[in-house]
C-alpha cells in the first residue's frame, strides 16, 4: 500500500542558471554596448526617386522651337 502522507514533488520544471549561461549573457550585453551597428542610420532617409516621380512638380522646360507663334494674317 502507498503512504497517503507522501510529500509532493516540488521540483520546478526549469533548470537554475548555470555560470555559463550567466557568463554568455554578460557577454552579448557587453558586446551589445560596442556593437558599432547603429540601424538608426540607415532607415527613413528620405524620399525615393518613385516618390519624387509621383509628387515632384513637373520642371517648366521650355523648348522655343515648339511653342506655337501667333501670326497675322492679311488678307
Amino acid at each position: 500500500m502507498r503512504s497517503a502522507n507522501r510529500q509532493p514533488q516540488t521540483r520546478s520544471p526549469r533548470k537554475a542558471p548555470s555560470l555559463a549561461a550567466d557568463l554568455a549573457d554578460l557577454g552579448r550585453a557587453l558586446r551589445s554596448l560596442v556593437d558599432p551597428y547603429r540601424p538608426e542610420l540607415y532607415y527613413m532617409r528620405g524620399p525615393g526617386p518613385k516618390w519624387h516621380a509621383k509628387h515632384d512638380p513637373v520642371p517648366a522646360i521650355v523648348d522655343a522651337s515648339a511653342v506655337p507663334v501667333l501670326v497675322p494674317a492679311n488678307g
